[in-house]
């Protein structure tokens, strides 16, 4: 299969509020920490909230806009190796996408509230997701 498109267009449907303000206040593992964040997504795409309260757990999809798009490799906390960054989490990649599974405290209008979101303050927001425990959990 050949790739033709050279690019993408994203559209950014909100904005995270959070406590980490640079990269190093950010925890390695969002979903470890107790830290409560705000999601704001804008008015026109509101409507695709709809019933989102009902939900626990969301995945959020965040567009890491001040990561270093040139790494090719990283090097995790946890075990000191250097691998390839698709075999990682780091935010430093090629198109950093981020994908964290957040605990949805509430929803008011427009402003979701989150705990376990490891995104900078004003991160682009590009999409949200419910979680699933029959499909996103493996020999669920």
């Amino acid at each position: 299969m050949t790739m033709n498109r050279k690019s993408m267009d994203l559209v950014p449907i909100g904005y995270v509020r959070s406590p980490y303000r640079e990269r190093g206040d950010a925890p390695h593992q969002g979903r470890l920490a107790p830290a409560i964040s705000e999601i704001v997504i804008k008015p026109e795409y509101s409507p695709g909230l709809f019933k989102i309260a009902k939900k626990k757990h969301i995945f959020v999809l965040c567009w890491f806009d001040r990561a270093d798009r040139s790494r090719l490799s990283a090097t995790p906390p946890h075990d000191r190796v250097e691998r390839g960054v698709f075999a990682t989490r780091s935010p430093d990649r090629p198109n950093p996408v981020s994908l964290s599974l957040v605990d949805l405290e509430s929803v008011k209008g427009c402003v979701l509230t989150v705990r376990g979101l490891d995104a900078l303050d004003g991160t682009p927001v590009i999409d949200i997701k419910p979680y699933s425990e029959a499909i996103d959990t493996p020999g669920a």
